[in-house]
């Protein structure tokens, strides 16, 4: 037997039950992308500090170390690529940013490939040991250091040489060679410790962003829309039509003699009728009343926006970064909606996205309508 509740419907506790799987749903997606970057920051932050490297990591290669030169990191596969225009590449600096978009094995325009080899990261310089020959990039030296976000290239600019040069990584490796490659580079200046101090901070910063649990729905809450096909569209437009309905009638003026409704209520005389008696006097019809300007509605406090109890709107304010955790309770929210890394907004369909400022929010959404304020 259905259950029911006190008014005899059981429409609710599919609605609650629709609401459930959905925010399960996308809590668990959230709380998965959540983990991952979590996890990647952990290891980058121990990997920083016991980095460390010896000279008998060196044994047996083609390569002469200095005197405190180590070796930090050994890639057998790698290519030597050449840029074939002149170009400045940004000054090396120590900023660590995950990967968030795989790397793509490709190269990319104006990149040629010149030797193929080992590549090797010591605490002096980056070497490429290659079939025709080696090539050196020392870090005292780099004045340009660029990596590809879409392709495992990494370019350097040494001053000893005028055109960029660089190596070409296998793309499953090429994330974990890069950052060595900014540990050395950091440890040849002193500055490990600035490094170590960027991943601590982005770990405390991706603990804020931590996914709550959803609140369970129950079936009280559910609401007419949920019931409607169409949801709250259908509603709306209801309830536009009741609104235009009584406008229209307003329009129409019953007193005016020339309606259809007046002819018909004042019938001709028949000929075989009797004398006709005198005509009553016509109703005078009375005056309707003005509306009064001061009984206009208010204006919408959330311009436009959906009504919810945290006073998001479309109005002006403060773009919201961090809603609040029963956001989902009250919009639809897109997949994966808590993964998001930017501001609230409303995407084309009506559902709501945290990807505001990004190229890719409310990408099969139909794009952004309306950004949230508060």
């Amino acid at each position: 037997m259905a259950r029911t509740d006190s008014t005899g419907s059981t429409w609710r506790y599919r609605w609650a039950h629709r609401q459930n799987d959905r925010r399960q749903r996308v809590f668990r997606s959230a709380d998965e992308a959540w983990r991952r970057r979590d996890e990647e920051l952990r290891r980058l932050r121990t990997l920083a500090e016991t980095f460390a490297g010896s000279a008998a990591a060196g044994a047996g290669l083609p390569l002469e170390l200095g005197s405190d030169e180590v070796v930090f990191g050994v890639l057998p596969a790698a290519q030597l690529v050449e840029v074939r225009h002149t170009a400045v590449l940004p000054a090396p600096d120590l900023t660590v940013t995950p990967q968030s978009t795989p790397i793509r094995a490709r190269r990319p325009d104006g990149i040629r490939v010149t030797d193929a080899g080992m590549a090797v990261i010591t605490s002096r310089r980056l070497v490429l040991l290659g079939g025709g020959g080696r090539r050196d990039w020392a870090y005292g030296k780099m004045t340009g250091l660029a990596h590809d976000p879409a392709a495992p290239v990494t370019l350097i600019q040494v001053l000893d040489r005028r055109r960029a040069s660089g190596v070409l990584l296998p793309a499953d490796v090429a994330a974990d060679f890069r950052f060595k490659l900014t540990l050395a580079f950091a440890d040849a200046i002193e500055q490990r410790h600035a490094v170590i101090a960027q991943l601590d901070e982005a770990i405390d910063e991706h603990a804020q962003l931590k996914p709550f649990r959803p609140t369970i729905a129950t079936p009280a809450q559910a609401r007419l829309s949920g019931f409607v096909p169409g949801g709250r569209r259908t509603v709306a437009v209801a309830a536009g039509i009741a609104l235009l309905v009584p406008a229209a009638l307003l329009e129409s003026d019953p007193s005016d003699p020339t309606s259809e409704v007046a002819i018909a209520a004042t019938p001709a005389p028949s000929p075989s009728a009797g004398p006709s008696l005198p005509a009553a006097p016509a109703a005078v019809a009375a005056p309707r009343p003005k509306r009064d300007a001061s009984s206009s509605p208010a204006r919408d406090r959330f311009c436009g926006a959906p009504e919810n109890p945290m006073g998001y709107g479309f109005c002006d304010g403060t773009r919201i970064r961090r809603p609040a955790a029963e956001v989902c309770d009250h919009f639809e929210c897109v997949p994966e909606f808590w993964s998001g890394r930017g501001y609230l907004v409303e995407c084309g369909d009506g559902s709501v996205s945290l990807a505001g400022g990004s190229s890719r929010a409310c990408g099969a959404h139909g794009g952004v309508r309306h950004t949230f304020r508060s």
